[in-house]
């Protein structure tokens, strides 16, 4: 590939390497630097935003950037601050909340990561307003995506969000962000083989739509980053810069896609399992801290399927009963309509048993093709200090195991998850 591929791709001439005309994106500009400080109004007013502008935060936020920004904008526009007490969540409740105190403003600002990042462009999509972010920490692949992982009556969805205008990203604040958040953007990232293996499987199994595009995007800085994983951590600024490009082209990859797929598969299925059913007195743990260690458990569950024959489908085992009795009523209704979809009868099993016989052998290497091994992954999340188990998380083995179980129970995405459940190999395997 010749080129900066963000460059090429804010300028909408990225060559689609799925055979459409150049790919371009929503999001006009995008600067990663050393430093900001000086540039923040001039970055903004850029934008054309409006004069009225909600710079959302919270406590911490506020403290490491949001006061620097509110008095660089104050020059250029009435700024409204919005502060959020606390750790707020990003659920359904504070996201009216900050639509109501934006209610007169023209654009919303987040100063934030991924809670205050996932909170404003909800809201600023539920009112049909733009919205830029300054980065504080580089602790997720949301700040470029155009969905949103919001709570919603308990049950974690991804929700349809607004596309940053701008999206602004200072070195210097993201290496002095907390190491476990730091480690968490790299948890983040790693699943870029695992969530690509997943959505190439339901291409090929079931013919659901797959596009390469998004992984391309990735091809040059993903292996750099992951061979800087431990200077990541010593404040190195180019391994901070290769993790922050490697986020927002992921989220720009989700945008081109219209969803999460290319970075959202069986990985992230079991930690919102976990999320929205916790073992009782687990200590919280960052998003990206919980997706470096289901990776590793995907990265292998996938190494050994496509090391053996074809699996042998038999009709899904889960049923309503099953799935509103795990899960509780409200939880379980939901879960239902998602797992149903892709639930297999005994004539869909047998189909699709045909269609491995015949294609096992080409499927399995387009599938080795874009996986990594899962040593190879455990040891960059080890060289950065980050947890590789699910006990360093607070996880017990068997509860991990119960969520490895039902994690595919969530959404009607088709992954090795559901391969492994519908050949039973799941419930015999040990792959935390």
């Amino acid at each position: 590939m010749t080129g900066d591929p963000l460059d090429s791709l804010l300028r909408g001439t990225f060559a689609d390497p799925d055979g459409g005309p150049p790919l371009a994106v929503p999001t006009r500009s995008v600067a990663i630097a050393d430093t900001l400080a000086g540039d923040e109004a001039g970055l903004v007013e850029g934008l054309d935003l409006g004069r009225k502008l909600a710079l959302v935060s919270d406590d911490n936020t506020r403290r490491v950037l949001g006061a620097r920004i509110a008095a660089a904008l104050a020059p250029i526009a009435q700024v409204t601050e919005i502060p959020l007490p606390g750790r707020p969540h990003a659920d359904s409740e504070t996201a009216e909340a900050v639509r109501r105190d934006s209610a007169g403003c023209d654009a919303l600002i987040a100063v934030g990561s991924g809670t205050i990042n996932d909170l404003c462009k909800y809201a600023a999509a539920r009112d049909g307003k733009p919205y830029a972010v300054f980065a504080t920490a580089p602790s997720m692949n949301g700040y470029t995506s155009v969905n949103a992982a919001i709570t919603v009556a308990g049950h974690k969805k991804s929700l349809p969000a607004v596309a940053a205008a701008g999206v602004f990203l200072d070195l210097e604040v993201l290496s002095q962000a907390p190491a476990r958040m730091i480690r968490s953007g790299l948890g983040d990232s790693l699943c870029r083989p695992t969530a690509q293996a997943d959505w190439l499987l339901a291409h090929l199994l079931l013919d659901r739509p797959y596009r390469e595009a998004p992984f391309a995007l990735l091809a040059e800085d993903e292996p750099a980053l992951f061979a800087k994983s431990e200077a990541l951590m010593l404040g190195d600024l180019e391994a901070m810069r290769l993790l922050a490009r490697t986020l927002v082209l992921s989220g720009l990859g989700m945008t081109l896609c219209g969803g999460s797929q290319p970075a959202s598969q069986g990985e992230h299925l079991i930690s919102h399992h976990v999320e929205m059913m916790p073992p009782a007195g687990c200590p919280e743990a960052f998003h990206g801290e919980q997706i470096g260690v289901t990776t590793l458990t995907m990265a292998r569950l996938q190494e050994r399927m496509l090391a053996e024959g074809p699996p042998r489908l038999r009709a899904s085992t889960p049923s309503e009963a099953t799935v509103t009795a795990h899960f509780g009523a409200g939880l379980g209704a939901a879960c239902w309509r998602e797992f149903a979809a892709k639930r297999l009868d005994e004539t869909a099993a047998e189909a699709l048993n045909a269609r491995l016989e015949a294609r096992w052998e080409e499927f399995g290497r387009r599938l080795a093709a874009v996986t990594r091994p899962a040593a190879e992954l455990e040891t960059v999340l080890r060289n950065a200090g980050a947890p590789t188990s699910p006990e360093a998380l607070g996880w017990p083995r068997t509860y991990y195991r119960g969520a490895l179980r039902h994690a595919r129970e969530i959404r009607d995405r088709y992954t090795f998850l559901d391969l492994a459940g519908d050949s039973g190999l799941l419930e015999r395997l040990d792959l935390s």
